[in-house]
């Protein structure tokens, strides 16, 4: 079974449009830390990668908006490593609230694997087998 990590957040009021509701690109944001979260507690970070000459683009990102998330709500990020392949690392995320858990959106992103010129290149060994000690 795959594994997943919840991660909380709260919304921020600078997170919000004219309405008080999350404006849609900040989902993305907590996908994003959602990932940074789950490769730290993996024993891994981005900032290790980085430090290696490596880097993760995002090459695929879809999000799924089913309700509106607003200032001060309590954010569950589910974040769900789904695969792992020689240059790609895919993640699932369910955004809900944290204390009623509705659900206010789920994604995936895709992410490939970069050099320091910014070329698709194979994961480094070390960091493809957290990944893969995970599924």
């Amino acid at each position: 079974m795959p594994l997943t990590l919840a991660t909380e957040v709260r919304v921020r009021y600078a997170e919000t449009d004219r309405m008080g509701i999350v404006y849609y690109a900040n989902y993305l944001v907590w996908c994003e830390v959602g990932r940074v979260e789950f490769m730290r507690a993996l024993g891994g970070s981005y900032a290790d990668l980085e430090a290696q000459g490596y880097g993760l683009a995002v090459a695929e990102a879809t999000v799924r908006y089913l309700a509106p998330a607003r200032f001060d709500d309590p954010v569950r990020i589910e974040t769900t490593l789904v695969g792992v392949r020689s240059r790609a690392v895919t993640f699932d995320y369910v955004i809900s609230h944290a204390e009623t858990g509705t659900r206010f959106a789920t994604a995936h992103t895709a992410l490939v694997s970069i050099d320091s010129s910014g070329r698709p290149t194979a994961l480094p060994p070390a960091f493809r087998a957290l990944l893969d000690g995970a599924r």
